[in-house]
């Protein structure tokens, strides 16, 4: 028992740890635009990262907690360490304000314990659609949010800017709380995901059987309170040095991004908030103006998307060898 409350705990602990390192995702356009101070954009962003849950189902919970890695082989050593490993990278990467992925740091997370303990035979098929939307997630949230900022110039072409930047300003109110909404949906299920892993693992789930109700209100509330706590380091890094964004901007950005979230959260697509709103920002920019876009800003993100997988699962690799040493 004491052992299943310290993986909750330090599940949690991943969650929150999520929550403030993602905040940026959900408030740095709104905030970046000053449509909201930073302290009223987080509190609007927790709120709907905790009610996530009412409106998504928890398919990504299920991929993480049974599609990453075969849940025959979980063990208290393999959560320790793949907690351990996306909980290092993420706070490596808030520390150096770069806006890094939650979600494929705990899939290496996953990947580098799991493999240490049953080779590559233990890695299912969830890996394989979480690495096509390393690429399809920013991507599609570019072409989304680029599409918009498009359509959204031709309707207003004859529109006075005071009014298009009075009505846009109202209307990033909706834009970000969708974004919220797919944030919390698809980012606290990984860790829902996790905690599934868990229960199964030692006899206390069926893997047929809904998530407990505890575990999902603890995950949202975990999530909600992260966001809270703002990443302040990455909001600036999102908001203000990759591009500039005016109100209508802001809202293409979070529109575009959104939709894809809401995508990947129906198919049950751990991806990357990260990924998405930074491919939905550039997207704007680009078709604003191409060299409003801090080249060398977006290059250095991506470096770090890279990296994220293998650093988090070489991470988790020497945590669970180091735990096994231990005698765990």
């Amino acid at each position: 028992m004491f052992t299943i409350i310290a993986i909750v705990v330090i599940a949690l602990a991943f969650d929150y740890i999520n929550g403030f390192h993602d905040a940026a995702n959900s408030i740095a356009t709104v905030v970046s635009t000053r449509v909201l101070t930073p302290r009223w954009a987080v509190l609007w962003a927790a709120f709907f990262n905790f009610i996530a849950f009412v409106v998504f189902p928890l398919h990504v919970a299920h991929t993480i907690g049974k599609g990453i890695i075969d849940p025959k082989i979980v063990d208290d050593a393999v959560l320790f360490g793949a907690l351990g490993g996306a909980i290092a990278w993420n706070l490596i990467t808030w520390f150096y304000g770069l806006p890094s992925s939650s979600s494929h740091a705990l899939v290496g997370g996953l990947i580098g314990a799991g493999f240490c303990k049953g080779g590559s035979s233990v890695i299912q098929s969830g890996v394989a659609k979480t690495a096509l939307f390393i690429v399809v997630s920013p991507v599609l949230g570019m072409l989304l949010g680029g599409s918009l900022m498009v359509a959204v110039a031709w309707l207003f072409r004859r529109t006075q800017p005071g009014k298009i930047d009075r009505w846009f300003r109202r209307l990033q109110f909706m834009s970000s709380a969708l974004f919220s909404l797919g944030h919390g949906a698809n980012d606290a299920q990984k860790t829902m995901g996790i905690i599934m892993a868990m229960l199964i693992a030692k006899g206390h789930l069926d893997p047929k059987a809904p998530l407990p109700l505890w575990v999902i209100l603890s995950c949202q509330l975990a999530m909600g309170l992260g966001t809270l706590s703002g990443g302040w380091r990455i909001v600036k890094t999102m908001g203000m040095r990759l591009t500039k964004l005016k109100p209508f901007g802001g809202f293409c950005a979070e529109t575009g991004a959104a939709t894809m979230l809401f995508l990947a959260s129906a198919l049950g697509v751990p991806v990357s908030t990260t990924h998405t709103i930074t491919g939905a920002i550039v997207g704007v920019g680009w078709v604003n103006r191409p060299s409003s876009v801090r080249w060398r800003v977006a290059f250095r993100i991506v470096w770090a998307w890279l990296f994220t997988i293998q650093a988090a699962a070489l991470i988790a690799a020497g945590i669970y060898t180091g735990l096994r040493a231990l005698g765990m």
